[in-house]
């Protein structure tokens, strides 16, 4: 039995066998044969070459019209090095003396192969070292029954493809997670990642166990092996005896039990125990799941994220396509709907089109969100048109990310007085009176909240980019996301910075940030005056049971020691007495 140790990102316990989807040649795992599996591997190898000689055919059938002579040289390369007996021969030799997996055993042959041509004086020869890494990546693709990325091995399956199962990849990004949604898997498991990456937010709208951070998992866990993922301690047990497993699914049982009891609050109202009313929204990327942010009786939809319509695609999405999803989510739902625009860029990159060129060294702190709309017009009006030929299907507010001076916010005005006029001209309906609101995730925004304040109809903080930010670290970033602190002193005044000019400016302030769906984080929000929260559905009900057993009064009254508090330590235990 082997235990693994990551951060845990998703409540719960799966317990299931494990599916390894991570992208060919990266943490190829290593594993010894018997001599009686030599033959086996061998034939396994031999299949997975034909396999991949195919594959190279069908793409080069794919291509529309004739192919051009770049493209033909490279697949006509490709398929010599396949067809080459010495890359089965030199394999199958590795294998016979080592006992080793074939996946493993092709590694060593490329990698011995690669630095022959790297030593090549002849820059042209030398350069086919890529191809020769290239030819390995396909046939280690057909070994793991994977295909030449996670993306297309996701989005390639019919639903249900993974049932049951706990997927393992190297990471995944923002586009794999509308990928996974459609298969009905048991948990996940990354090397990558932090608590507060894209992957671990998945995790909790699945509502499924998932442990990311764990360097070095894929070198240790095979396809087929049984796992228990704890998704709370961050733990997976690989190949658990009986009494673990026993232990395991009691612990699910009661971890069912607590996710009943808290079904019986889904009609409650979010009401303190001194009578303050809270309200609670949903944060959603799919319009399937407004149906199910009503069913948990959300007031709302607080962020609702229109960049998942542009992933998984070669081609982006026009005006009309638009206008039909973003109508469907508005029927969808009697109550507000915040349509977020793009906010394309930085982690989240589209396939196709203009957006993923030239991103920069750094695209986080690059042409992203706002800024990119604002560079690219031809890209944000059709989508500001759909947006508000939507708008006659429901209540809908306009929200803006990544905000940090006025004049970009001018530019906005601007173009969506245009965008209005230009519907007039053309019949179109619309409402005229759409509340425009922005995100405050860029320190600069949240230190001149007040000034945004006056001009818009709503803040939301989005505290995920804001503490990034703010503390100078890569959320992403597995070996510095440790820093990631929502309790920093300078996360709280600037929270409260951001509330407070709300107030004055006597327009709501709400979050739509992981923190505000963590139950560890409730009260203190409560002090520094947050009334609006929104989070991912399944969180709901846990934060407004914290909510209900809340008195604000009390809160707010042993604020200023928390504010105050220089040390760390002494900071997160106040915190931790708030909350008993």
């Amino acid at each position: 039995m082997l235990a693994l140790h990551g951060t845990g990102v998703g409540a719960g316990i799966a317990i299931g066998k494990a599916r390894i989807i991570s992208k060919p040649g990266e943490n190829i795992a290593r594993y010894e044969i018997e001599s009686s599996e030599i033959a086996t591997e061998i034939n396994r190898l031999k299949t997975s070459v034909q396999q991949a000689v195919s594959s190279l055919i069908s793409s080069g059938e794919k291509i529309d019209g004739d192919i051009p002579e770049e493209v033909a040289a490279l697949l006509e390369t490709h398929a010599m090095i396949l067809q080459d007996p010495m890359l089965l021969e030199e394999t199958t030799k590795i294998i016979r003396q080592k006992k080793i997996n074939a996946e493993y055993a092709l590694s060593l042959y490329g990698k011995r192969m690669q630095k022959v041509f790297d030593e090549i004086p002849d820059p042209y020869l030398s350069s086919k070292s890529a191809d020769i890494a290239q030819v390995i990546q396909r046939v280690q693709g057909a070994l793991i029954e994977s295909d030449e990325s996670p993306e297309q091995s996701l989005s390639n399956q019919p639903d249900g493809a993974f049932d049951g199962e706990i997927i393992i990849a190297n990471d995944l990004t923002p586009a794999d997670t509308i990928a996974l949604k459609k298969h009905r898997i048991s948990g996940f498991l990354t090397n990558l990642g932090g608590p507060t990456s894209h992957t671990a937010i998945l995790a909790r709208s699945m509502q499924i166990p998932a442990i990311v951070g764990l360097h070095g998992a894929l070198n240790l866990l095979r396809t087929g092996d049984l796992l228990i993922v704890d998704g709370k301690r961050g733990v997976i047990m690989a190949g658990p005896d009986e009494r673990s497993l026993d232990a395991y699914q009691r612990r699910r049982e009661k971890i069912n039990r607590r996710s009943q009891a808290l079904e019986t609050l889904r009609e409650a109202e979010a009401i303190s125990l001194d009578g303050q009313r809270i309200g609670l929204f949903s944060n959603v990327e799919l319009p399937e799941e407004v149906a199910f942010s009503a069913r948990q009786n959300a007031e709302g939809v607080g962020l609702y994220r229109t960049e998942f319509l542009f992933m998984n695609r070669d081609e982006l999405p026009d005006e009309e396509e638009q206008f039909a999803v973003y109508s469907e989510v508005l029927k969808s739902s009697d109550k507000p709907v915040t349509i977020r625009t793009l906010d394309l860029g930085a982690d989240k990159q589209v396939d196709g089109g203009r957006v993923s060129e030239g991103q920069g060294t750094n695209p986080a702190l690059g042409l992203r969100a706002i800024r990119l709309c604002l560079h690219d017009v031809g890209l944000f009006k059709p989508h500001l048109r759909a947006i508000f030929r939507a708008s006659v299907f429901g209540k809908t507010r306009l929200m803006v990310p990544m905000l940090s001076n006025v004049e970009e916010l001018d530019q906005l005005f601007i173009l969506i007085e245009e965008v209005k006029q230009e519907l007039r001209e053309q019949g179109c309906a619309f409402d005229d009176t759409i509340p425009v609101g922005g995100m405050i995730e860029v320190p600069a925004a949240a230190v001149t909240a007040d000034i945004f304040a006056h001009k818009l109809d709503f803040l939301s903080i989005g505290t995920n980019d804001l503490i990034q930010y703010t503390l100078a670290i890569d959320r992403i970033d597995d070996e510095v996301n440790y820093l990631y602190d929502p309790l920093h002193p300078s996360i709280l005044r600037l929270v409260k910075m951001v509330i407070d000019a709300g107030r004055h400016a006597n327009i709501p302030v709400s979050m739509c940030g992981e923190m505000a769906g963590n139950p560890e984080f409730t009260r203190v929000l409560l002090a520094l005056g947050l009334r609006e929260f929104s989070m991912d559905p399944a969180s709901l009900l846990e934060v407004k049971q914290r909510i209900r057993m809340s008195d604000v009064a009390l809160l707010e009254a042993v604020l200023p020691e928390i504010m105050n508090e220089m040390e760390p330590a002494k900071l997160r235990q106040k915190v931790s007495e708030m909350n008993q």
